[in-house]
């Protein structure tokens, strides 16, 4: 073991998390729990989210939100409870959701004639109420959305990533006809794609799910996809053209300028709370979290270093300087806890990922200077008061810099190209993703998903950031001509 690796092993028993290289699944569950993200709860499989990991959660909310607002759509807010036979009314939709629903059978003591579900997505309660609202081409587009819990039954839960009660929006809209549907289902993937790089340092895949990947009920499917630090894809967004199944099911139909009868296509995309999840596992190190900048929950946390009799002076000192900070807008933390050691609170908030930490003594405070460390580095920094607090916004935008070329290089060095099945094997096996090339049959993938358990995550779009070279070839599985014109990315997934 080298010296470093040796230092490093010893912080990490210090801040009481296993080293992902020792167990990345103990790793990511004590992370969760020891940063004050989310607890288990009484519920079978659902989750408590904690205020640090609520405000986290509000965070991307707001965002998304007035992104949406931004671009015409409305919210609404729809049942929870959704009657069983608008779920039996799409074939596909039904098919794919069975296994996964909560049904509710009786209320009170009276046993109800129909059962409902509990909510695990949307489409058909409000396929059924646009089909009173919609009259005529001048109401479209209808663009909708809402946030809220949905409900689906997981027999292997994980906070954040796979839990029986989950958070969202998921958006609705319906439109006059199939290109204006499909330029809202590409509109909705770029907003995340923009979401994930320009804030949560996220580098992802936008591409098309395969037919055997699709939303049940869907006619294409889009997604993003990103890579986490054991090598697993995570799907982190995603958007779907509906075409006019949903419509023909609910009878949402509207007349044409040409006084026409025709039903109306329809779109839903979402990104879930799992992207919690992929924050976690994509920018995590073996201390903690490392939250990026522009959605951290705290962005600075002052640490007052003083003294019994000079404790609550620095208290008041600190708080003086977070005050500088939020004036520009920061969202900043001093650590007021008493009878902690300053050792304690470095390493509790190295834990949380918070992204800078300055620390203020008495000395600090005489001389004019501070002293600041990043999360993401090692060394500290001693400057001068003035120079820190005005440099904090591009330090914090360094951090995020920083964050987004360590996890794209990670992608990129984890991504290997292969042409044969045995080659293919080995590299799923060694944790990488695959760019092979695929003849489309779901029977294929079907096998492949039992020999290697790798899934096809996508197949890149031609203005994707990422893999998305146009090429020809023959199935990496069957032999038989490639189906897509380029490769299509396989991984093992979360």
């Amino acid at each position: 073991m080298t010296k470093d690796g040796g230092k490093q092993d010893k912080k990490a028993q210090q801040y009481g998390v296993t080293p992902q290289s020792v167990d990345f699944n103990d790793w990511y569950n004590e992370v969760v729990k020891k940063a004050d993200l989310a607890d288990n709860s009484p519920v079978a499989g659902a989750m408590v989210v904690r205020p640090y990991g609520s405000t986290l959660w509000e965070n991307i909310q707001r965002w998304l939100d007035d992104k949406f607002k931004a671009t015409g759509h409305e919210s609404l807010i729809f049942p929870t409870l959704i009657p069983m036979g608008f779920i039996t009314k799409e074939a596909d939709h039904v098919e794919g959701f069975a296994p996964e629903l909560f049904t509710v059978n009786k209320i009170g003591t009276e046993v109800l004639s129909e059962p409902y579900v509990m909510r695990p997505t949307s489409e058909t309660i409000i396929g059924h109420m646009w089909s009173g609202w919609l009259n005529s081409y001048r109401d479209l587009p209808f663009l909708h959305y809402q946030w809220g819990s949905v409900f689906r039954a997981e027999l292997r839960t994980k906070a954040f990533l796979r839990t029986s009660e989950f958070f969202w929006h998921e958006g609705h809209t319906a439109h006059a006809d199939e290109t204006e549907a499909r330029g809202e289902v590409r509109q909705m993937l770029d907003i995340y794609h923009e979401f994930c790089r320009d804030v949560l340092a996220l580098p992802v895949v936008r591409g098309e799910k395969t037919a055997s990947e699709r939303f049940a009920g869907a006619v294409a499917t889009y997604s993003i996809e990103g890579m986490m630090r054991d090598g697993k894809a995570l799907q982190s967004g995603t958007s779907h053209y509906l075409g006019q199944n949903f419509s023909k099911a609910f009878d949402v139909k509207f007349q044409t300028r040409e006084q026409r009868e025709e039903f109306a296509h329809t779109t839903s995309w979402a990104i879930s709370s799992r992207i919690i999840g992929a924050i976690i596992m994509t920018h995590g190190d073996d201390f903690g979290l490392i939250m990026p900048p522009r959605i951290a929950p705290i962005q600075v946390v002052v640490i007052p270093v003083g003294r019994k009799d000079n404790f609550d002076q620095m208290v008041a000192e600190g708080e003086k300087l977070a005050a500088e900070l939020r004036a520009q807008g920061l969202k900043v933390k001093v650590d007021k806890r008493d009878g902690v050691t300053n050792g304690f609170k470095y390493n509790d908030w190295e834990l949380k990922g918070v992204p800078v930490r300055i620390e203020l003594g008495p000395r600090d405070l005489e001389s004019g200077v501070v002293v600041v460390k990043n999360r993401n580095g090692d060394d500290k920094e001693t400057l001068p008061r003035a120079e820190a607090v005005g440099g904090m916004t591009a330090r914090l935008d360094g951090i995020h810099d920083w964050l987004l070329n360590r996890a794209t290089s990670f992608m990129l060095e984890n991504t290997v190209t292969v042409d044969t099945y045995e080659e293919f094997k080995a590299a799923i096996e060694a944790g990488k993703w695959v760019r092979a090339f695929h003849c489309g049959d779901p029977e294929s993938e079907r096998q492949i998903k039992e020999d290697t358990k790798a899934t096809a995550r996508n197949v890149p779009l031609d203005d994707a950031e990422f893999f998305n070279e146009a090429e020809q070839g023959v199935c990496v599985h069957t032999g038989r001509p490639a189906a897509y014109g380029k490769r299509v990315i396989f991984g093992r997934q979360y």
